[in-house]
C-alpha cells in the first residue's frame, strides 16, 4: 500500500468512516491512477476482483471520500462527472478535445488568482483551470 493511500485511510478512519475491501478497492484505484475517471471506468476496473459490487457503491464510496476532502468532482458539461484524487496540491487541467483525456499541470503565477480577486472585494473560496486543446497522443496519431 502507498503511502498516499496509507494517509487516505487514516483520514477516514480519523472521521469515524470503517474501511470495507471495497472502499478500499476504489480509494487506492482513484490515488493510483492519473486518469481522472468516470464512476463507470472505475467501476470497470475493479468489477473483476469485486463482482457483486455495483455502480452504486462506487458512487455511494466517491461521496464518502468527496465529503472527506479527499476527492474532487470535476465537471465538464457532459453526462458524468471525473474524480481528481490529487487535491493536495493546486494543480490545473489540460483537457484533449479528441479523446477527452485529462492531464495535470502546474504554473505557479495561477497560484496568485485568489489574491487578485481580494483586490476587487472578493472573497474566493477556490478557483479551477481549464486548458482545452489536443494531446500528444491524439497529435501524433493524425
Amino acid at each position: 500500500m502507498t503511502q498516499r493511500v496509507e494517509k487516505a485511510v487514516e483520514i477516514l478512519k480519523n472521521t469515524g468512516v470503517r474501511m470495507t475491501p471495497q472502499r478500499h478497492a476504489i480509494l487506492a484505484y482513484l490515488l493510483e491512477t492519473m486518469s481522472h475517471p468516470t464512476a463507470d471506468e472505475i467501476y470497470k476496473a475493479l468489477e473483476g476482483k469485486f463482482p457483486n459490487m455495483s455502480v452504486a457503491t462506487i458512487y455511494n464510496n466517491l461521496r464518502v471520500f468527496k465529503d472527506a476532502g479527499l476527492v474532487r468532482e470535476l465537471t465538464y458539461g457532459d453526462a458524468s462527472s471525473r474524480f481528481d484524487a490529487n487535491v493536495a496540491e493546486d494543480h490545473y487541467h489540460a483537457i484533449c478535445t479528441k479523446c477527452g483525456s485529462i492531464q495535470d499541470f502546474h504554473y505557479p503565477y495561477l497560484e496568485d488568482a485568489e489574491t487578485a480577486a481580494k483586490s476587487i472585494g472578493f472573497q474566493a473560496t477556490g478557483h479551477r483551470m481549464e486548458v482545452y486543446g489536443i494531446c500528444e497522443a491524439c497529435q501524433q496519431k493524425h
